[in-house]
């Protein structure tokens, strides 16, 4: 397969991909991906007070502290974090370093628990695909070009030597886990971040604490999704 004929993909352009970043808000508070979102207005470490100290520690430390690529060798990091921004929208800085917690939570051994049925050890599915994705030198690869790999890959159809659909599965496990623990993404879909030990006492339909985002775009994403044909 040309992977550089990205035009017959039903997410790609002419109305195909979700609504690009500048058709959002541009972030006044806080700090999103691309800078651009439906709660302009919000930060949620904002709320970092209210927070007990272990856990304000943590969430900070995702901002703050970024950890080094100490598992994965150079040519591995550059390929997997294109792939990581890829899969995760983030076309243009500031960007959440997917990778770089990746890499730590291999580098600490910190596994899931379990091991899929046929599969390598998941630290060594990530090592296969980005050998696979360094020769295809998918980090040098136009922002189309990328998307019709991760199509590919999507749908199992990606070359490897073990089964392709699984390992997608398991590399976007611990992208969404990383992207969607980070301060950043709370921002961009209006989360509150941890309620300990301050809580909820707005409990009713439709209700919003105070401290919640306020969203200041009217789009509906499922409508949107199913208007596009991406579901």
């Amino acid at each position: 397969m040309d992977f550089r004929e990205a035009g017959h993909l039903p997410q790609l352009r002419d109305g195909g991909l979700p609504a690009d970043p500048d058709e959002l808000p541009r972030q006044r508070r806080g700090i999103t991906p691309q800078m651009h979102g439906r709660y302009p207005d919000y930060d949620c470490l904002a709320n970092a007070d209210h927070w007990d100290r272990v856990t304000r520690e943590v969430v900070l430390a995702r901002v703050h502290r970024v950890p080094p690529i100490r598992f994965f060798t150079a040519e591995e990091a550059e390929a997997l974090s294109a792939f990581c921004d890829c899969v995760t929208a983030q076309d243009r800085d500031p960007k959440i370093p997917v990778i770089n917690f990746v890499d730590q939570k291999f580098d600490e051994g910190k596994l899931d628990g379990f091991q899929h049925a046929g599969m390598p050890d998941d630290r060594e599915v990530w090592r296969v695909v980005a050998r696979r994705l360094g020769e295809l030198g998918f980090a040098r690869m136009t922002l189309d070009e990328q998307h019709a790999v991760c199509q590919t890959f999507a749908d199992g159809e990606l070359e490897l030597p073990f089964d392709c659909s699984t390992a997608w599965s398991v590399l976007m496990r611990s992208v969404l886990q990383v992207f969607y623990s980070h301060p950043w993404a709370w921002n961009e879909i209006g989360f509150g971040g941890p309620a300990y030990p301050r809580g909820y006492t707005r409990l009713g339909e439709g209700m919003r604490e105070e401290w919640e985002g306020r969203e200041a775009f009217e789009q509906d994403p499922v409508r949107d999704t199913e208007e596009r044909g991406l579901e």
